[in-house]
């Protein structure tokens, strides 16, 4: 297996080789929630990221992370919100640059808590660690996997997780579902995808031997050590997933008036 990185335009540069590659299985697409993303962001793709590719399956989920500076006054999330409620434009939700999941996982949260809440974009982790933890932000919302050391180190508090379930890391960290923001569910994911006219023989080809690989125990557990859900799934479910995230995300996009790139 030859990695080929290709950097650039949020994924559209990689999308649009693999789009145009010769439909037979040997060329993959690397996609993301990123990837649904950008469906929303960009006024125009060389590529239609529903038509142009054929999904195969999802590979692992990613926890969001709700944190705050470690002498924080807000304890739980529902504090927080509390918070924001009683004082409109007062808190301040950090994230990294504009468009990015986590930055419209921030924008989600404003509109699933129904806080008015300024969110603060910085060029990239490190800036935003440096933010939350010299309290320039209140709030901060990102991956989970660069904030847990910051976490396990006690820099800063876990208030939440915004997956479907509680972080096989952080067991004892509700979800935001949990914690009383309902409808905050926002999880980063990988999967693989291949051209639209791919056979579909070979489709279930490469699903089966996915699956097997992540039903592997070292893998498993390897995955697991990078905060990794290895989960696989069918085409059919990993193109609901990404239809989902297109749908939301464009959602998110529009109610925050991001401007379209």
């Amino acid at each position: 297996v030859v990695i080929e990185n290709r950097p650039g335009a949020g994924g559209v540069v990689a999308a649009d080789s693999v789009a145009r590659a010769e439909p037979d299985g040997h060329t993959l697409f690397l996609m993301s929630n990123g990837t649904a993303v950008t469906a929303g962001l960009f006024k125009s793709l060389p590529f239609d990221t529903v038509k142009d590719f054929t999904p195969v399956s999802t590979l692992g989920y990613f926890d969001i992370a709700v944190v705050v500076p470690a002498n924080s006054p807000h304890k739980t999330l529902g504090e927080l919100v509390a918070f924001g409620k009683a004082n409109p434009g007062k808190l301040n939700v950090g994230s990294i640059n504009i468009g990015s999941t986590q930055n419209l996982a921030a924008e989600l949260f404003k509109s699933t808590a129904g806080i008015d809440a300024q969110v603060v974009p910085f060029n990239g982790t490190p800036a935003l660690i440096g933010a939350i933890r010299g309290q320039q932000v209140d709030v901060a919302v990102e991956i989970l996997a660069p904030m847990l050391t910051q976490i396990q180190g006690g820099a800063v508090r876990a208030l939440a997780v915004t997956g479907e379930k509680r972080s096989i890391v952080l067991p004892d960290v509700p979800t935001a579902v949990e914690a009383g923001v309902k409808d905050f569910v926002a999880s980063s994911w990988n999967a693989l995808a291949v051209p639209s006219k791919t056979p579909r023989p070979v489709v279930d080809r490469l699903q089966r031997d996915i699956a097997t690989a992540l039903a592997d125990p070292g893998v498993r557990e390897k995955l697991r050590g990078l905060n990794i859900d290895a989960r696989s799934s069918t085409p059919e479910q990993t193109a609901a997933l990404l239809a989902s995230d297109i749908r939301r995300w464009s959602g998110v996009i529009e109610r925050a008036n991001i401007q379209k790139q």
